[in-house]
């Protein structure tokens, strides 16, 4: 998973975090990526300097410089399988919400899967597994279930339509407009209102 791959798991679990107004959501989940990116560094610039160390140390030192490098190989093991076990733990937090809140069980799946594979890390064989869990986050992502918000029609409500007050014809007694000057039934001028 690239860096746009986090930068959008992070945009998503911020969004959903705050639909579920669940903050240790977002939390757990940058901690995870934090581990995480921690944990491919570690493996990343180990894996490089015992590249070029092991070719040095193997030409300068001989039986001393492969056991060196075997040492080398399994810190570098070891400290990836810490952060990767950090991670899979606040990702566990985070995806745990996530199905309760959501409903999607897929989360609970993915990050079974996550925590396995980072526990499998020892061995080699946990990379693929975090791989996996991570496309069965993307399946959970996309299978939650937002209710839909109604989308009709709706009118915005008006006020009733303004009568003018009516007053009555001093002559013939039938009803007239308030600032009617003359009566419109017996024609004769009204008083002032």
């Amino acid at each position: 998973m690239g860096i746009v791959g986090l930068i959008i798991v992070l945009i998503g679990m911020k969004g959903l975090a705050e639909y579920y107004r669940d903050d240790s959501i977002y939390r757990n989940a940058i901690m995870g990526v934090i581990y995480g990116i921690i944990g491919v560094i570690a493996v990343s610039v180990g894996s490089v300097l015992e590249f070029f160390g092991g070719l040095f140390s193997v030409f300068t030192l001989g039986a001393a410089g492969i056991v060196g490098g075997i040492l080398t190989v399994i810190l570098i093991i070891v400290v990836a399988f810490v952060f990767y076990l950090l991670m899979a733990m606040h990702f566990k937090r985070a995806f745990d919400s996530l199905a309760q809140r959501s409903g999607e069980q897929t989360f609970n799946t993915s990050v079974t899967l996550l925590f396995w594979g980072a526990v499998l890390t020892i061995i080699g064989v946990g990379l693929i597994l975090i791989f996996i869990a991570w496309i069965m986050a993307t399946i959970a992502f996309f299978s939650i279930k937002v209710p839909i918000q109604p989308y009709a029609y709706q009118p915005t409500p008006t006020a009733a339509p303004y009568t003018q007050p009516t007053r009555f014809c001093p002559n013939c007694g039938a009803p007239v407009d308030a600032n009617a000057t003359f009566c419109p039934h017996c024609g004769k001028q009204l008083p002032p209102a």
